[in-house]
Order: C-alpha cells, then structure tokens, then sequence
C-alpha cells in the first residue's frame, strides 16, 4: 500500500453512513445516491475505502465506488467486531464505529473487493428470502400444532393454516431450485465437487457458495468456521464451572443450521467426521459437542476441495487444512 494512501472507514447504516478518515476528518452522508456523489467528491487515486459486510446496507455504495474506479474493501463484521473489543472501545456511536473501521483499516491485511456480479446479487436476494419463509414456515407449523392439541375447533383457521404452509413450501422450492441454478452458471465444478463428500447435499453446498463467494473470500478454513459461527464455545474454569459446550452464535444462522443437520449423516457416513465424533463421545462429552466438530470438519473438509479442483477422497490423508 502507497505511503500516500488516504483510509477512510465507513459506518453504514439504514439511513447514513459515518466516515472518519486517516487525516481524522469525519462526515456522514445519506445512504442514497445523492449522498454517494457528495462523498466520491472527496476521493481521488489514493483513496481506500473500508466498510464492513452489513447484508444489504454497504452492497449499493460499495458497488458505486467500485464502478468509480475507487479501491473498496469490504471485511467481515466479526473481524471488525473483535478489532473493537481488543481495542477496548466503551463507546457505541456510529462516529465511534467509523473512527474505529479506520484504525482496523490501517493495521488489518485488507482485500480489495472486486464487485458482484448479478448472478451473485440475485443469490443473496433468494438465499435471504429462503430463510425468511423458513422462518414464516416454521411458526405455521407451530401453530398447526397448537391447532391439533385443542382439538382443531375452527376447521377454517385449521385449512388456512395447512394451505399458507403449503403454498410457502411451493415457493421454498422454486426458490431452492433457482438458486441452484444460479449457483451452476458460476460455479458448476465446486458445486458438483462439494457434493462428493460424504453428508454435504446440493442444498448446503449451494449456500456455503453463496455466502463465501466460491471460498474466495477466505484464506483459511478458520476464517469460514469462524463466520458460519460452529466453533465450539466451552465454559470451563477451575473446579466449579462447567458449561455446556455451545456453537458460536457470531456467524451465519442459516449455513449453521444447514450444516448441523448434515453433520447428523457425516458423523455415521464419512469416515473423518465419524472418527472426530466417536473420538470425542468416548471420551464422555455430549453428542452436540461432537456434531459441532463435525459441522467444522465438514467446512474444513469443503474449503480443501474447493481449493484444490480435487473431489473427496477418503483414503487422501496428506490434505492439510488450516
């Protein structure tokens, strides 16, 4: 990086975002195109600019600069997150914030980010959706059985509930299977190599795509465990505490969930996933800690093969992951 470089870190919300720069000037703008302009006026050929990853809020600004030939990076919430809390920062302002990504902008490896496609865009969007009508899906299905357990009074709100579940599980579908879709025009080799370990479906191998770009926006395996949110969290200290282990909930819900279930058939079907979990169960600890390390041996085991263009081999032992 030039010596010349100007970093500024940006705090985005809804509605604005916060700048402070490395000279220590700080603004905020409109999350809108008029407020974009006004703040391009202050850039030039030195300028770096740094945000965090904030689902939809930083795509449209980060795009805008992008296509404005200004160097974008765009960084894990959770590194930023982390960044702050060493830093020990008691104070939670978006000016705060901004100051903060802009000291993390000038000590952090930065990425530059290389925009999204529209392929990719519309991934997200669908991916997002799906997880909203899981949601949607799963307190319908909650009430159905709330409905069964007074004994299906009102036979109309019964049949209203069974048919806004069906129609929700018709979209589920459809969207699921674009997805895919989409997934292939960019990715068709990773997707089809993911699918050969043992207990990763099409569905999980698609969203692990998705949400990591390919893996390209990770360097190690760790990173990707770390943002799917599944390393173990053990609460232990000296004779008297000890806590049930727990997954990370600072991560991604839905690749976490997707990828627990999966972690029911790897433990029994893939031989590196069953060792991990038989290991850890005979040693007296809970089923749930063992499926949490098998969730991070698959993501390990996905972000090997991604790399590599090679498919899942069992007898492979000289593959090493980090």
């Amino acid at each position: 990086m030039s010596k010349n470089t100007v970093f500024f870190g940006i705090d985005i919300s809804k509605n604005v975002f916060d700048v402070t720069n490395s000279i220590g000037n700080y603004w905020q703008f409109t999350n809108d195109a008029k407020g974009f302009k006004s703040f391009l006026k202050l850039l030039n050929k030195n300028s770096h600019c740094v945000m965090e990853s904030t689902g939809y809020y930083h795509l449209q600004l980060a795009h805008f600069l992008f296509k404005n030939d200004i160097r974008v990076s765009v960084e894990n919430a959770l590194s930023v997150k982390r960044f702050i809390q060493m830093h020990l920062s008691k104070i939670k302002t978006d000016k705060a914030d901004s100051k903060m990504i802009c000291l993390y902008a000038q000590q952090a490896k930065l990425k530059l980010w290389n925009g999204i496609t529209d392929n990719k865009m519309e991934s997200l969007q669908i991916s997002r959706l799906i997880d909203v009508y899981i949601k949607q899906s799963t307190a319908i299905k909650n009430k159905i059985h709330g409905e069964e357990v007074l004994g299906i009074p009102s036979k109309l709100v019964y049949k209203s509930l069974k048919k806004s579940l069906s129609n929700l599980q018709k979209q589920l579908n459809e969207l699921e299977s674009h997805l895919i879709e989409l997934v292939k025009q960019d990715y068709q080799e990773t997707l089809t190599l993911l699918q050969t370990i043992p207990g990763m479906g099409k569905k999980t191998a698609a969203m692990l795509i998705v949400f990591t770009d390919g893996f390209n926006r990770f360097e190690k395996a760790n990173q990707v465990c770390s943002y799917v949110g599944i390393t173990p969290i053990i609460r232990q200290s000296g004779s008297s505490v000890r806590g049930k282990a727990r997954i990370s909930k600072m991560g991604n819900r839905r690749l976490r969930n997707l990828l627990f279930m999966c972690s029911f058939t790897a433990s029994t079907y893939n031989p590196a996933c069953n060792a991990i979990y038989q290991r850890i169960v005979n040693k007296g600890k809970s089923k749930k800690l063992a499926l949490i390390a098998v969730s991070n041996k698959l993501v390990k085991q996905a972000f090997a093969i991604a790399k590599s263009g090679l498919p899942y081999d069992p007898n492979y032992k000289s593959v090493q992951v980090v």
